[in-house]
């Protein structure tokens, strides 16, 4: 995060130099634009408004995969910089506020998406799911398996094994 300068930024901008102070003066405000950015770049991504693509946890699952995989086959440089924020944010308070927050556009539609799949507990499930991306974000973006981004189909069979479990819920 030490690359992540005013300087760097007006640089790679193609900006002249003081640009970037004009609309950001502190680090903070740096920092806080850069996350702000992140989580618009993510939502292209991610599109957490289609997520639900059919009922029950085979709907979710669907959804949840063709999100992951074209994050994971497209946009890993998007997670590579939100860990270097979630890691500055555990050593700045007010920036941790502030990516806690743009967070909840992601979480609240996954919420929506567990009550949809019929949870009776969508607050609690929507953790678990998330723990399960993050997990395989992590793994297939910079972890042990790195070379090895499972298929779309392959997301969705996780995800409904997963699904089913959580929600009780026989299937295939």
């Amino acid at each position: 995060m030490r690359g992540l300068t005013h300087r760097a930024v007006d640089e790679r901008a193609g900006l002249p130099q003081g640009s970037t102070s004009n609309h950001a003066r502190t680090r903070e405000a740096l920092l806080e634009a850069a996350v702000r950015r992140l989580a618009e770049l993510e939502a292209r991504v991610l599109a957490p408004g289609e997520l639900l693509t059919g009922s029950g946890p085979d709907g979710a699952a669907a959804g949840l995969a063709r999100a992951l995989h074209r994050y994971l086959t497209g946009s890993t440089d998007l997670l590579v910089c939100r860990y270097e924020l979630a890691l500055e944010a555990t050593r700045r308070p007010a920036l941790r506020t502030f990516y806690d927050e743009a967070g909840r556009r992601f979480r609240e539609p996954l919420v929506a998406l567990m009550t949809a799949a019929g949870s009776a507990a969508p607050e609690r499930h929507a953790l678990s799911v998330v723990a399960w991306a993050e997990g395989m974000m992590f793994a297939c973006a910079v972890g042990s398996y790195h070379r090895a981004v499972p298929t779309e189909q392959e997301l969705r069979t996780g995800c409904a094994e997963l699904l089913r479990g959580m929600l009780g819920t026989p299937g295939g």
